[in-house]
């Protein structure tokens, strides 16, 4: 049996009123909760790949969560984003995340 798991035990995927499906926690959610790589960002191929957390969070202009960059290990090129809480969130709240566009190159 694996012991990968697309999305933490607080989260679950269902029909969405912003947008399609979304991401709602299953559980209270604290401030400050890391919940898992959302995107890769692979350098030699000049892509940046979706895990299933970064596949189903929708955008809100009020978001409850942030997503940060950085680095896989010290001296490497490959980057990944780590959703995070940026407030409590309650059990069947919808996780959302400001989108932003922006070239990751310069996001330092």
């Amino acid at each position: 049996m694996s012991n990968y798991r697309p999305l933490p035990d607080c989260l679950t995927i269902k029909e969405s009123s912003i947008e399609g499906l979304g991401l709602f926690a299953t559980e209270d959610i604290p401030k400050g909760t890391h919940l898992g790589r959302a995107h890769y960002s692979l350098p030699d191929l000049m892509t940046i790949v979706r895990t299933p957390l970064g596949g189903f969070y929708n955008h809100s202009e009020n978001p409850n969560c942030q997503k940060y960059w950085e680095y896989e290990e010290p001296n490497t090129e490959i980057r990944w984003s780590q959703l995070v809480a940026s407030e409590d969130i309650k059990a069947g709240d919808e996780i959302t995340c400001k989108y932003e566009l922006y070239n990751i190159d310069d996001d330092e």
